[in-house]
């Protein structure tokens, strides 16, 4: 993510390369956290809580959602985290169940995100695969045209979201506190259990970013998203044309 794109400025990549990428990566984060807490707040919401609608934690509004450091991590590393929606499991009527769903509607809200913008990426590499040849010996002797730099740009953007989307699906599912992954395997957890882990969750969290630094957590993550994008990729191309 960013901080590739700083490695690459370090080693002689130009400027005007690297900022647009960033400014697109930027707007992906703020979509990716909007909508993964935006899910949370509408998902509890029908299941009886209305805390994060009587909040205005519901609407796709960024600055109510984002966490800074969570959204720095988002733009460093690619696995990051929003504000946590309040939820008060004392409106559910089946407060295990009714949590797992809550927390499991971020992740799926961006996997359904991510499929979208794949979609969509598909779409644009084909449009602009197709341009580039149509108009190779004009780009060659004029440079690139204002449309094959709005395709262009619109590839990567869609690249970005889905890929940013994916990673903070997976990341999020990561069983282990303050994470989605947690609230799911307190459905299966005996109590005592599940708050005895939940009293290290500050611990837990500090370790989590000391391995995303180190980059030992950010590899089986890519590991696993490069497995569902490629199942995206599949499904995708059974669409006709694509």
């Amino acid at each position: 993510m960013v901080r590739d794109l700083i490695f690459n400025l370090r080693n002689g990549a130009e400027l005007s390369d690297v900022l647009p990428r960033i400014l697109l990566i930027t707007v992906c984060v703020l979509l990716a956290l909007t909508f993964h807490e935006c899910a949370h707040g509408f998902a509890a919401n029908k299941l009886g809580d209305p805390t994060a609608r009587n909040m205005g934690r519901v609407p796709l509004d960024p600055r109510k959602h984002l966490d800074p450091i969570g959204t720095l991590c988002m733009m460093l590393f690619g696995f990051g985290w929003a504000k946590p929606v309040p939820v008060r499991s004392r409106y559910f009527k089946k407060p295990r169940r009714d949590m797992a769903i809550t927390a499991f509607a971020g992740p799926a809200a961006n996997i359904l995100l991510s499929f979208v913008a794949l979609l969509f990426y598909h779409i644009f590499a084909m449009l602009y695969a197709n341009a580039n040849q149509n108009v190779a010996d004009t780009v060659s002797l004029n440079g690139p045209s204002f449309g094959m730099n709005v395709l262009f740009i619109a590839t990567m953007f869609f690249l970005y979201l889905h890929s940013l989307n994916l990673s903070l699906a997976v990341f999020n599912l990561i069983p282990i506190p303050p994470l989605d992954g947690s609230r799911i395997l307190f459905l299966f957890l005996p109590d005592k259990y599940y708050f005895a882990l939940m009293r290290y969750e500050r611990i837990i969290m500090f370790v989590m970013l000391a391995l995303l630094w180190t980059g030992i957590v950010s590899l089986p993550i890519s590991a696993v998203c490069t497995w569902i994008s490629h199942g995206m990729s599949f499904i995708i191309g059974l669409i006709p044309g694509l």
